[in-house]
């Protein structure tokens, strides 16, 4: 099997606090590990009540002090919020802490509504050239030392932080063919251009000094139980919060609600099964069997696992599982 991958939003549960999501981050992150998963990665978000990720490069550094050899990163960065350089200081200071371990996952979105992007950037200015701009910019940063450039990233300058671009559109998977970078899709919430972006990133990938030939990660959503009928029961805490977000009253992750798709209009079911067009729910032979359909698929080279779980020990336990599937 190709390597497995934790993507985790620091899910803020109903009847919990920050506190409880951020610990219960480290906790995955540390199973992660020890089941030989590849990377844990977590994600910015802004203006949601139910994700503790928003200031994503501290949670990482919580994330990396409590584990010590799986790769932690972002999944993604959103920069279009952020100066370059502010960037390249933090990622450059999570790399001298944990030196070999840091991705650096960039998305041009918001993460969050336009409201809350102007109270993040407190200006709109930014064309469609910004964000491959922004991607050079780090890169720059990140490079070797530029002793007569007028500014450079203390700490960042040399890191040589892996970048990937991000993407749930064709224009991510164009900008990494660029630039010779690893891409990751988030086939997890966004799947429907999934195969069309690995089409064009393939086509067009140009070889760099960062890469040679073209890494594709593919986001989905899995939730493995002891039964079929578990799983789907425990996937109605994730499909709450899709209904919240696509209603506009987002909310913590509440408890999981026996048959709650029979409760919702065809239209919102119908949003649901195209949100979850690229996910595993089931026990483990429905979840490996599912899997290896968009290996096969979709050539992934790394699958990237999304679980949103009201309980902990069920979330642990579907790690469990889903290693026991990678074999």
């Amino acid at each position: 099997m190709i390597p497995f991958s934790v993507l985790d939003l620091s899910p803020l549960v109903e009847g919990g606090d920050v506190r409880r999501a951020l610990d219960e981050s480290l906790a995955l992150a540390q199973k992660a590990e020890a089941l030989g998963f590849n990377r844990v990665w977590v994600a910015e978000h802004h203006n949601m009540p139910g994700i503790a990720s928003a200031a994503t490069s501290i949670v990482i550094a919580h994330i990396g002090a409590g584990t010590s050899k799986i790769r932690i990163g972002a999944g993604g960065i959103m920069l279009p919020n952020h100066a370059p350089l502010q960037i390249a200081e933090q990622f450059g200071t999570l790399e001298a802490l944990f030196p070999g371990r840091v991705d650096l996952g960039l998305g041009r979105a918001p993460g969050t509504d336009q409201t809350t992007a102007y109270a993040l950037r407190r200006t709109m200015n930014q064309t469609v050239d910004s964000f491959p701009r922004d991607v050079m910019e780090l890169q720059t940063y990140f490079g070797p030392p530029r002793p007569n450039a007028a500014v450079r990233a203390f700490p960042g300058e040399g890191a040589g932080v892996p970048l990937w671009i991000l993407g749930s559109s064709l224009f991510g998977a164009q900008l990494a063919a660029a630039l010779g970078l690893p891409f990751a899709f988030a086939s997890h919430f966004a799947p429907a251009q999934l195969m069309q972006a690995l089409e064009i990133y393939r086509a067009q990938f140009q070889p760099s000094e960062t890469l040679e030939q073209p890494y594709a990660m593919i986001g989905v959503g899995v939730i493995a139980a002891p039964t079929d009928e578990e799983a789907v029961f425990l996937s109605t805490s994730q499909m709450q919060s899709f209904v919240s977000l696509r209603t506009g009253r987002p909310h913590a992750l509440k408890p999981p609600i026996e048959g709650y798709e029979k409760t919702l209009s065809a239209d919102l079911n119908a949003m649901l099964a195209g949100t979850r067009a690229v996910s595993a729910i089931g026990s483990p032979q429905t979840v490996k069997a599912r899997l290896n359909e968009l290996i096969d698929r979709t050539q992934a080279d790394e699958l990237i696992i999304s679980s949103q779980i009201y309980d902990l020990s069920a979330r642990l336990r579907s790690l469990e599982l889903i290693a026991g599937i990678r074999g």
